[in-house]
């Protein structure tokens, strides 16, 4: 794979709020047409966790949550609505760290995160009541379906890529990465190149699909913008298509496990 010359990366402006059950490559082709674009070979769409899960009925009324007695005691300890600790333990496989206003959890996809990935952030008017968003059911599926959907669309399939907004151990803020792929190399296995001096690469594996998930929440926005879905131009690969979960490191390669 040669490195890209020049990326694009062209947000659908005006994105519609998702509803479940609404169909989201329809609402993308849509956008598409709005933003005067049409699809080529080695596009690559990355979609937003939250409208995803949205669209699959993934949204929680907190109404309806009763808390267990654990989870009023992880309650106590992070200092969070009860509820919503929860749902956070339903989708976790287990705690890893908790304390004042942080709950880390290994989340039953394999992803070590804060919250089980859930949100609250532009979800309903609060007036409506108090809602939580989980994770999609299988992400690599729901990517897979996207990119199906589209192809009978409109002929053209591209990578799909679904993002969502992780912290970092030792580091400060934010930043997107792949939870779900599809048509699109997860992963960039080198080992064996050889770099500018010849020297063989011997343990070099890029994280692709999360680079171009980061890429993508610059023009995303994490506010009020409304631009859920990015057109990434100007990729290329000749490494085969990986799920998300190739990103997920073994337990017995992980040391601080």
């Amino acid at each position: 794979m040669d490195a890209a010359g020049e990326l694009r990366l062209i947000p659908l402006r005006d994105f519609p709020l998702v509803e479940k059950d609404d169909d989201l490559a329809t609402l993308t082709v849509a956008a598409l047409a709005r933003t005067g674009l049409t699809m080529v070979s080695n596009d690559v769409l990355v979609f937003a966790q939250k409208v995803v899960s949205k669209a699959e009925g993934r949204r929680i009324n907190l109404a309806n949550v009763v808390p267990s007695a654990r989870a009023l005691v992880v309650a106590r300890t992070v200092e969070k609505d009860p509820r919503l600790v929860e749902l956070i333990l339903r989708e976790s496989v287990r705690v890893v760290r908790c304390t004042k206003d942080v709950l880390i959890v290994e989340h039953r996809l394999g992803f070590t995160m804060a919250n089980a990935g859930i949100d609250q952030s532009n979800l309903a008017d609060p007036t409506l009541g108090e809602f939580a968003l989980l994770l999609p059911e299988a992400p690599d599926a729901s990517a897979e379906r996207l990119r199906n959907r589209l192809g009978s669309l409109t002929g053209c399939a591209p990578g799909i890529v679904i993002s969502d907004s992780f912290g970092r151990p030792w580091r400060t803020g934010t930043v997107g990465v792949a939870i779900g792929c599809a048509g699109f190399p997860a992963t960039l296995d080198l080992r064996g190149e050889a770099d500018l001096f010849g020297r063989p690469l011997r343990v070099t594996v890029v994280g692709h699909a999360d680079e171009v998930a980061a890429a993508a929440s610059i023009v995303m926005g994490q506010a009020s913008e409304a631009q859920p879905v990015v057109l990434v131009r100007g990729l290329s690969s000749r490494f085969s298509h990986q799920p998300a979960t190739a990103l997920l490191r073994p337990p017995e390669q992980d040391l601080f496990r």
